[in-house]
């Protein structure tokens, strides 16, 4: 199995950690840190990072060929959005959809799926494509887009219910930060990132990927 996949099982175990913590069941139908989200709707879709997994792998190989992983960001709708765009209103019904049946229902079904994952990940095939979010990637870089997706959402709920932001094996967070810095890089421009991981003084007030 390739270390990606590997990082990713690790990246998805520690989202259901994190899905499970008694605080995440306690503020259920709070308002999340992020804006328009509730609680359990920003755990539904940070659940999805892994439920989705399953779900690709089952259907049917794709006969369109696959783009790169940056391609993918390049042909998404959702960055840059409005937070009342269409886009971000769908993600917005899909985690309160998922969340539907309560906290323990939602991390049962995620510890599931990593137990699937456990078995169905080494057997793919290292050059399967899968298609999502109408777009077709390899299956590796899919998952590195998965571990961006849950190390971002991780964070955001554990700052939305009060507990420490779980820290991730480097193996994971080497990919996402590899993944934002390149997205950064796309968005603002080379000497932008530059400046802001190197030099205070000309950092930009942003560099922000997504």
């Amino acid at each position: 199995m390739s270390a990606i996949r590997e990082a990713y099982l690790q990246a998805a175990e520690s989202a259901a950690a994190v899905l499970g913590d008694p605080a995440v069941a306690a503020a259920w139908d709070r308002p999340s840190a992020l804006a328009e989200f509730s609680v359990r709707g920003l755990a539904g879709h940070l659940a999805s990072q892994v439920l989705f997994v399953p779900r690709v792998l089952a259907a049917a190989e794709p006969e369109e060929g696959p783009v790169s992983l940056l391609g993918y960001y390049a042909q998404s709708e959702w960055i840059g959005a409005d937070v009342n765009a269409e886009v971000n209103v769908r993600l917005r019904e899909m985690g309160e959809d998922l969340a539907t049946d309560g906290a323990a229902a939602l991390v049962a079904e995620v510890d599931a799926a990593v137990r699937d994952l456990r078995s169905a990940l080494p057997a793919t095939p290292a050059d399967r494509a899968v298609a999502f979010s109408w777009r077709v990637l390899r299956i590796d870089d899919f998952l590195i887009t998965r571990m961006m997706e849950i190390a971002v959402h991780s964070d955001d709920l554990a700052s939305s219910v009060g507990i420490a932001t779980p820290e991730l094996p480097p193996e994971v967070c080497g990919h996402v930060l590899a993944l934002l810095s390149q997205l950064a890089v796309r968005r603002h421009g080379q000497t932008a990132v530059l400046r802001a991981l190197s030099r205070a003084e000309r950092a930009p007030a942003t560099i922000a990927a997504i």
